[in-house]
């Protein structure tokens, strides 16, 4: 007797923002996961705001996107908007009226996962949840202040126990979910990736740099620290470049940090690379790659600069768990410090050989997809 199920015909995801209209690290795993689902045969949905101009319904790369509420700014100044978490969570609404067998939601902003649980009770369908990573009390405290992170922490508490299995982005975030939320239900590793062959075949940039930062420009990023930080090697090497690539509520701010201290000739902004291989072709056209950020739930940066064979640089942060994936042989973990991340930079300039060690294989998004596509032929989805 087997305990294998039929494919289910039809797959949803809801999740707010999506790749390519919104860049970020669950963006590009949701495009990665469900492109490739799609290209195996499923049908395959994502229920969204609406990011496009047009009907709300298309299809782009086989999936069918449906935005179920008008774009409405993830960030109110350099926060996430409440607003729109709420708003979006009440559009999730509008499944009941969907066809699926399966839906996973994000979980950021925790809003729809009420929403959805109400919806898949009634339907009678199972909810899973992609889980990026964890706040905390102490975090949403400090994030929203007294009263409102208070109520904000016990909201996150509350979210894990609605899903019927949770897929954590990494162990780092597994741990965090036991340790932190005392989640004790279903849960699934099932760690981000990267497109090896897109990176293995994008051209070196004639933009060359030193040192590159790609992604988010958010408080949390800390690119404030980085950009002290190279003020500081630039007293010794004057001619340092660096590039900071990505978009924001913090780029006004940065900019403005850039030009208080007169690194106008060291440090670039760059937006978004349309096409992830001009990205990829700017990391291989760099020495170091620095991700000074305090909160990831993976840190899929740190893979793709590693597989652009560029060292990494991160901080030992508590609610970094990028830092788990820098084990000595490619890159360096240092304190949130801006002399601390001028001695990394430093110390990674001056060596000669920074040959990589790192297994890519277990990060390639087919492998990560395969994974995913099991949790649908088995009834027993063991806890982790």
């Amino acid at each position: 007797m087997t305990n294998a199920l039929p494919k289910p015909h039809t797959l949803a995801f809801v999740s707010d923002a999506i790749y390519p209209y919104n860049k970020g690290g669950k963006e590009t795993r949701l495009y990665e996961i469900t492109t490739r689902l799609a290209q195996k045969g499923y049908d395959v949905h994502i229920y969204c705001m609406q990011w496009w101009k047009g009907k709300a319904d298309r299809v782009e790369n086989g999936v069918q996107l449906h935005s179920i509420c008008p774009l409405i700014p993830l960030y109110d100044g350099p926060r996430r908007s409440i607003k729109q978490g709420i708003i979006f969570g009440l559009a999730c609404f509008k499944l009941l009226w969907a066809n699926f067998d399966v839906v996973d939601v994000d979980h950021m902003p925790f809003f729809p996962l009420y929403s959805m649980r109400i919806v898949c009770w009634l339907k009678g369908k199972p909810m899973n949840a992609t889980w990026h990573e964890v706040w905390g009390m102490t975090y949403w405290r400090e994030y929203l202040g007294g009263i409102k992170g208070t109520i904000a922490g016990w909201i996150e508490a509350i979210s894990v126990k609605l899903p019927d299995t949770i897929y954590a982005v990494s162990h780092f975030t597994a741990k965090r979910l036991k340790n932190d939320l005392n989640y004790q239900g279903k849960m699934l590793v099932i760690p981000n990736g990267v497109d090896l062959e897109k990176i293995q075949t994008a051209q070196k940039s004639p933009q060359s740099s030193d040192v590159i930062y790609a992604g988010r420009l958010l408080k949390h990023k800390n690119v404030d620290v980085l950009i002290a930080a190279i003020g500081l090697t630039s007293q010794q090497q004057p001619k340092i470049r660096a590039l900071i690539v990505g978009d924001g509520p913090e780029k006004k701010a940065l900019k403005a940090l850039v030009k208080k201290l007169k690194l106008e000739k060291n440090i670039t902004f760059l937006p978004f690379e349309a096409d992830i291989q001009n990205l990829y072709g700017l990391m291989k056209a760099s020495k170091v790659f620095v991700l000074p950020s305090s909160r990831e739930g993976f840190g899929l940066t740190v893979i793709e600069a590693n597989a652009c064979g560029l060292p990494v640089i991160t901080v030992n942060e508590p609610a970094n768990a990028a830092q788990e994936l820098v084990r000595g042989g490619n890159g360096v973990v240092t304190e949130l410090k801006n002399n601390k991340i001028h001695e990394a930079i430093q110390k990674v300039l001056k060596k000669s050989d920074n040959t990589l060690q790192f297994k890519f294989s277990d990060y390639d998004w087919s492998k990560v997809t395969k994974e995913f596509e099991e949790i649908f032929k088995s009834k027993n989805i063991e806890m982790t």
